[in-house]
């Protein structure tokens, strides 16, 4: 899968987890129901996986959230392309493509515990998400999506308005598991 580039020095670090946010992405919400060919054509990702199933292509991320939506990640420059491309499918495939970028941002959760850490807030089972999937879930009370890039490397995206509130209890919890093995 094809990662965000990391764009801050990390808000908190220790040998069991580093917490940075990422760059920002490009996100769009994607509902449409029937025939998912021609989406997966003009998209260049498989649309057609199970729940929580993600596909990459180039920039752009895909994750199936439910029956008839996704959640698609790309570079700024590329939405554009993203739109164009699905504008003309509309007349015989009615969706629905919102560009939602400005309503959240993403924190990288990567370290040996980072499983571990993720647990002060999700009382989801972390290691139940397989590696290369994704959740959409509930974190200390505000509804996120949880990517699971790979054992040790999670995403979680947050409504800017949770973003401080998550942030300060990973920060706070990465402290937690450093003063464990001290």
């Amino acid at each position: 899968m094809n990662a965000p580039i990391l764009a801050e020095v990390p808000l908190a670090h220790s040998a069991a987890a580093t917490i940075r946010r990422a760059a920002p992405r490009a996100r769009a919400s994607l509902r449409l129901r029937g025939d998912l060919a021609p989406f997966e054509a003009a998209l260049g990702l498989t649309l057609s996986g199970r729940l929580g199933s993600r596909a990459g292509a180039g920039p752009r991320e895909g994750l199936r959230l439910g029956p008839d939506e996704w959640m698609l990640h790309t570079t700024p420059d590329d939405l554009a392309t993203v739109t164009s491309a699905l504008a003309p499918l509309y007349a015989d495939h009615p969706h629905s493509l919102v560009d939602v970028s400005g309503r959240e941002v993403t924190v990288v959760i990567e370290g040996p515990r980072a499983a571990e850490l993720l647990t002060i807030g999700c009382a989801r089972d972390i290691d139940a998400i397989p590696d290369g999937a994704a959740r959409r879930t509930v974190f200390d009370g505000a509804a996120v999506i949880l990517w699971r890039d790979s054992a040790t490397r999670f995403r979680i995206d947050v409504w800017n308005s949770f973003a401080p509130h998550l942030l300060d209890l990973l920060v706070i919890g990465t402290r937690e598991l450093a003063a464990e093995t001290s």
